[in-house]
């Protein structure tokens, strides 16, 4: 749920990430993946009251009380699978129920990981495997920022949103295409910027694209009247 900016009326407006959850209507026996920003028990607790699932990876400063351990299989990365309880006064009172806390290592970047959920049904295993998903899609969402020209959102519905997302998407597709089969050399972020300062003149895509030919441009320069010749 990487939704931290919301365009409106050509602007863009800051909104804090855990604000969201106020915004999202729970679905019974769905699974909702979130990062340490949305860590906001009273909010989490709607998700439990509702049947449905969280998995969202803690913050160190969390006051937990170790009520059970479960056996884990190191070998798969698992390090822990305990059975806690909120013991911060505030937090206890807004999810007085149990949680899970399952603890993670990364073989492959050596980073270890802590996640709560309300689901105490899915192998620990699986709960890492669920966040780890989620991290592909803030893979997606950075190569959006990186690669589209997306630079404000002319509608903030999400038809509005999906539609300007995936019309960028399909442009660049179609540029990569032209790319693959005209052999070109140049990025497809030069193919781009040449296309948007050329998109109303009448010119063959592949002269638009071709690079300058130096001796063409002094051919045309000797074309032109000489101030001293006159």
């Amino acid at each position: 749920m990487p939704i931290s900016e919301v365009a409106q009326a050509g602007k863009q407006i800051q909104v804090h990430d855990v604000n969201i959850l106020d915004e999202i209507l729970p679905e019974a026996g769905a699974i909702y993946v979130m990062d340490r920003g949305y860590i906001d028990f009273e909010r989490l607790y709607v998700f439990t009251l509702s049947s449905a699932f969280f998995v969202v990876r803690t913050k160190s400063n969390l006051l937990l009380q170790r009520r059970y351990s479960h056996p884990v299989d190191k070998s798969t990365g698992v390090r822990s699978d305990h059975v806690v309880i909120l013991t911060a006064f505030d937090s206890a009172k807004v999810y007085p129920d149990a949680l899970r806390r399952v603890s993670y290592l990364d073989v492959e970047t050596r980073k270890r990981f802590q996640f709560l959920t309300n689901n105490f049904a899915l192998p620990a295993l699986t709960i890492a495997q669920i966040y780890k998903s989620r991290w592909q899609v803030e893979l997606f969402f950075r190569w959006i920022k990186q690669h589209l020209r997306i630079k404000a959102f002319y509608g903030t519905s999400e038809n509005a949103v999906k539609t300007q997302i995936w019309i960028a998407v399909s442009v660049y597709v179609l540029v990569a295409i032209v790319r693959k089969r005209l052999g070109l050399q140049v990025s497809l972020y030069q193919i781009l910027q040449i296309l948007s300062v050329t998109l109303f003149e009448k010119t063959l895509i592949l002269r638009a694209l071709q690079p300058s030919d130096s001796q063409e441009i002094l051919l045309d320069f000797a074309n032109q009247l000489n101030l001293f010749t006159l």
